[in-house]
């Protein structure tokens, strides 16, 4: 187990070390599809940008989806003192965002640094605190620029991508730190199954194949899938705070989210799972959440769909979790695939 563990934590190190905010995500699918090929399996790609592979089995298709797109920004315009005016991209919040550092990617490939601060950040100088939200946010650069002509001769336009430093972090003692968890933790999580199925060669219970969407974040990440998947699970971030029973150490199964319930035959068959491979885990409902999942029944696909995923605190922000989630997740898809 430890080996596969490992390699989850150092997948998460990669992934989170591509840019990849919702619409600018051809690097991160690379990376995944020359993962997945190195392991000698054929993935491919859809149309939008989507990576499918087929990790083995027949009858019965399941598809297991994670999407590798995150939240950022884009340039909304440039403002006369040379500083960008920021557009959100997903559900970012900007109180969250407010003093990191980030990147901003020009269409011709050069990248810059820059900070994401509120039009008057500093305490000295502010008769009131700013309130952080989008109308309010000035992105930075670290370059020499003090008007909206000197910005763009560095090739900055509007269009261009905005990432935040995500920061991630694996502590001695298993806790997990970084933004975009949601969802490269589970995207780590399945190229570790593929590795285990990989390498271990477990009988499969059904065909099972592994789907890395784009635009998540924005709703229509699984809009297109197999034709032959009867059953569809969203392995994505699982909730945790007020009045939800999941931690950073446990996986969540979410029985309803803001989509209405979720199919309750495979929801069952998740627990029992669970309790065949006796991971702890929590049962959850979900107010504000939708997922991968939700946009394919959206498109039309009659499919048994599922969420689970490893418990996430403070989603949307610089996110926690802890590798006994990771293994709970883990072990809960092994005994569910085989």
């Amino acid at each position: 187990m430890k080996q596969y563990l490992d390699y989850i934590g150092e997948q998460l190190k990669a992934l989170t070390a591509i840019p990849s905010p919702t619409g600018y995500t051809k690097q991160v699918t690379e990376y995944v599809f020359q993962t997945l090929a190195e392991m000698g399996y054929e993935p491919h790609y859809s149309k939008k940008g989507n990576v499918e592979v087929t990790l083995g089995g027949s009858e019965h298709p399941l598809l297991l989806a994670a999407h590798v797109d995150t939240l950022g920004a884009m340039v909304r315009s440039i403002k006369d003192n040379g500083r960008i005016r920021p557009t959100t991209l997903g559900g970012h919040q900007w109180a969250t965002a407010d003093g990191e550092n980030c990147l901003v990617m020009t269409r011709e490939g050069k990248i810059y640094t820059g900070v994401v601060l509120n039009k008057e950040p500093s305490a000295h100088v502010a008769d009131e605190n700013v309130e952080p939200k989008e109308a309010n946010m000035e992105i930075l650069l670290d370059e020499n620029v003090t008007s909206k002509e000197e910005t763009l001769a560095l090739g900055v336009q509007v269009g261009d991508i905005i990432a935040m430093d995500p920061r991630t972090v694996i502590t001695e003692s298993g806790y997990i730190k970084s933004r975009f968890l949601d969802d490269k933790l589970s995207a780590a999580i399945l190229l570790g199954l593929a590795k285990w199925v990989k390498d271990e060669q477990p009988k499969l219970s059904r065909k099972v194949s592994l789907l890395f969407t784009v635009y998540e974040e924005v709703g229509h990440g699984g809009c297109f899938i197999p034709e032959d998947t009867e059953e569809m699970i969203s392995v994505d971030m699982g909730c945790v705070g007020d009045d939800l029973e999941c931690t950073e150490r446990k996986v969540s199964i979410c029985a309803k989210d803001s989509g209405g319930p979720y199919n309750y035959d495979v929801t069952g068959a998740l627990i029992e799972a669970a309790k065949r491979a006796k991971v702890d885990y929590a049962i959850d409902v979900y107010p504000h959440y939708g997922s991968d999942v939700e946009a394919s029944l959206r498109s039309g696909y009659d499919i048994r769909h599922g969420l689970i995923g490893p418990g996430v605190y403070a989603s949307h922000n610089y996110e926690r979790s802890h590798m006994d989630g990771v293994k709970n997740t883990f072990t809960l898809l092994k005994t569910y695939i085989s």
